[in-house]
C-alpha cells in the first residue's frame, strides 16, 4: 500500500494548493471590482477637464504652450518612459508583454529615462544597461488619485526643467470581457487636434479667463495628466487582477484534472489490494478445509 499512501499524500497536497488558487481568484475579483468603482467616481471630473481644455484652445489660435506639440520630432533631445507593471508575478504574460514593449522603446532611444511603477518592472530593469530613474519608485497596488498626482509632479519636474522633451507611457488597457491590450501612448507633449475641431465649435458669448487663457491652461493641464495616469494605473491594476484570475482559474482546472487522474489511480490500487486480500482469504480457507479432510 506504499503506492496508495504516496498518492493519498499527493491528493491532499494538490487539494490544499487548489484551495489557495481558488482564494486568490476570489481576492483578485474583489480587488478589480473595487478599482473599477473608484475610477467611475472620478471619470466625470476628468472628462470635464478635457472639454475645458478644448474650449480654452479656441481662445489661443496661435498656441505656443509648452505642453503642446510645437516642435519637430527630430528636435527632441530627451525622452522619458513611464512603465506600469505589477508588484508580483502569478499573472500570466501581463508583465512580460509590457516589459518587452518597454525594451523596444529603450533600445530605439538611448537617451530615454525609465520611470517604473511596480516592483516587477523595477527588479527586472535594476541591473540592466538602461537609464533608470533611481529615486522614482511607486507600488502598483491600490492606485489612488494622490499617487497619480505624485507621479505627475515627478514627471513634470523633468519636463518643465527641460530634462526631457517627451514623456511616453506604457500600460495595459482593460476591457471587460475582452483580451487586455498593452498600449504605448505619448503623455507629453499633447496633441491639439485631440481636444477640438475648429470647424465644429462656437465660442461661448461673454466668457473670460483670468488672468489669461494661457495661465489657466498651464494650471489645468497637470490635472489632465493626473487623470490620465490615474486611469492608466487603474486599467493596469484591473488587467493584472484579470490576468491573475485567468492564471488561477487555469491552475485550478489543471488541479481538478490531476486530482481526477490520481483518484482513479488510487481507487485502482485500493481495489487491487482488496481483491488480493480476498483471494488470500479464499486460498487460506481452502487450505484449512484440505487440512481437516
Amino acid at each position: 500500500m506504499s503506492g496508495a499512501a504516496e498518492i493519498k499524500t499527493r491528493i491532499n497536497s494538490i487539494s490544499e494548493t487548489k484551495k489557495v488558487t481558488d482564494a486568490m481568484y476570489m481576492i483578485s475579483s474583489v480587488k478589480m471590482r473595487k478599482a473599477r468603482r473608484e475610477i467611475e467616481k472620478t471619470t466625470p471630473f476628468f472628462v470635464a477637464v478635457r472639454e475645458e481644455i478644448g474650449e480654452l484652445l479656441h481662445y489661443m489660435p496661435e498656441n505656443t504652450d509648452r505642453y503642446f506639440k510645437n516642435q519637430d520630432p527630430e528636435g527632441i533631445v530627451g525622452r522619458a518612459l513611464l512603465l506600469i507593471t505589477s508588484d508580483k508575478g502569478l499573472s500570466g504574460s501581463y508583465n512580460h508583454v509590457a516589459i518587452k514593449k518597454a525594451e523596444e522603446q529603450l533600445n530605439a532611444h538611448e537617451d530615454m529615462i525609465l520611470f517604473n511603477v511596480g516592483e516587477y518592472g523595477w527588479n527586472y530593469f535594476l541591473n540592466k544597461k538602461y537609464r533608470v530613474a533611481q529615486d522614482f519608485r511607486y507600488s502598483a497596488s491600490f492606485p489612488t488619485i494622490w499617487k497619480a498626482k505624485q507621479i505627475t509632479n515627478e514627471l513634470l519636474r523633468y519636463y518643465d526643467n527641460d530634462i526631457v522633451d517627451e514623456i511616453d507611457i506604457i500600460y495595459t488597457h482593460y476591457m471587460a470581457g475582452k483580451p487586455e491590450e498593452c498600449k504605448n501612448r505619448c503623455l507629453l507633449p499633447l496633441d491639439k487636434s485631440e481636444f477640438y475641431d475648429s470647424n465644429e465649435f462656437e465660442l461661448p458669448f461673454g466668457k473670460e479667463y483670468y488672468p489669461s487663457p494661457e495661465k489657466v491652461l498651464d494650471g489645468i493641464v497637470p490635472s489632465l495628466i493626473t487623470g490620465f495616469i490615474y486611469s492608466a494605473l487603474v486599467d493596469s491594476y484591473c488587467s493584472e487582477q484579470d490576468a491573475r484570475m485567468s492564471a488561477m482559474k487555469t491552475a485550478g482546472d489543471n488541479a481538478e484534472d490531476i486530482l481526477k487522474s490520481l483518484k482513479i489511480e488510487y481507487n485502482g490500487i485500493r481495489q487491487a489490494a482488496i481483491t488480493r486480500e480476498m483471494t488470500e482469504l479464499a486460498s487460506g480457507g481452502k487450505a484449512l478445509r484440505k487440512k481437516k479432510m
